[in-house]
């Protein structure tokens, strides 16, 4: 009993993870070097992330520059212009 219970458990999770909707997620880790109303800035390596938030970013803990965060987001397209690439024979 307790197998086939383990089974569908991961047989769940597995479908659930296949069928997830949305974009992916990616995740940047460091200190904040900067912090406004619609951005934070996280220095990871030589390179400064400037990452854009909004009303809807949540928040848990007192973000302030200096502290280490990690940042989870997803890359959203703010524009797509298509070119003529293809040539009509």
């Amino acid at each position: 009993m307790k197998m086939t219970a383990g089974l569908a458990g991961i047989v769940l999770l597995v479908a659930t993870t296949a069928f997830a909707a949305g974009p992916k997620t990616y995740q940047v880790t460091g200190p904040v070097l900067e912090v406004k109303d619609d951005i934070v800035v996280v220095q990871k390596g030589k390179e400064k992330w400037e990452i854009a938030r909004d009303k809807d970013s949540k928040v848990s803990g007192d973000l302030k520059v200096g502290a280490k965060v990690t940042v989870t987001y997803t890359m959203k397209a703010a524009g797509i212009e298509v070119k003529d690439g293809a040539k009509k024979k």
